[in-house]
């Protein structure tokens, strides 16, 4: 998440704690589809992520007007959602991956074009990954949140979210070889 994204929020949650209801309804509209998208990837696509989402929101209404830090809103919102989620999952707390010896470098990012065929084989493989999986790579790469706000929502050390995702990856990867392979057996 950069400065401006941040600056924007921080700005919003301000105007909402000074009784402007206009700044909720805009966080609303930047965020409630995003949300959508996280709880269905940890819930999956039924009434459970819609109800999550509600609970997400009542619980923003009821407490962002105490919410000291309006500059870590986007992190403290995810973490609302994950929280809801990993309830509606019987979980109250996930088990953490065995964390490597040696935490892994970044690896370089590639830009690229999907097409809307790849982008849906992209989420569908993803639907087949953990949801400790599924989660740091959402945050990271589709909510472009930094290692250290992704290491905020889901509650863990740096070291821990660098390994998570670089497993997650490695996850990704072999789902999509996998799927990739089923398609040309098929064709």
């Amino acid at each position: 998440m950069d400065a401006e994204e941040r600056l924007r929020d921080s700005l919003l949650v301000l105007r909402y704690q000074t009784s402007d209801q206009g700044a909720l309804e805009e966080l609303v509209e930047l965020y409630h589809a995003r949300l959508r998208y996280l709880l269905r990837q940890l819930l999956g696509n039924g009434a459970d992520a819609d109800d999550a989402l509600q609970d997400v929101w009542l619980k923003v209404i009821r407490n962002l007007g105490r919410l000291r830090k309006p500059e870590a809103f986007a992190v403290w919102l995810y973490r609302i959602a994950r929280n809801s989620a990993y309830r509606r999952l019987g979980r109250r707390r996930h088990v953490p991956l065995p964390a490597p010896a040696v935490i892994p470098a970044d690896e370089p990012a590639h830009e690229s074009e999907f097409s809307a065929e790849e982008a849906a084989r992209i989420h569908e493989c993803l639907r087949r990954l953990t949801p400790e999986h599924r989660e740091v790579l959402v945050l990271r790469f589709m909510e472009d949140m930094s290692y250290e706000e992704v290491a905020q929502v889901v509650d863990c050390n740096l070291g821990t979210v660098r390994s998570r995702i670089h497993y997650a990856k490695r996850a990704l990867r072999k789902q999509m070889e996998a799927d990739h392979e089923r398609r040309e057996r098929s064709s």
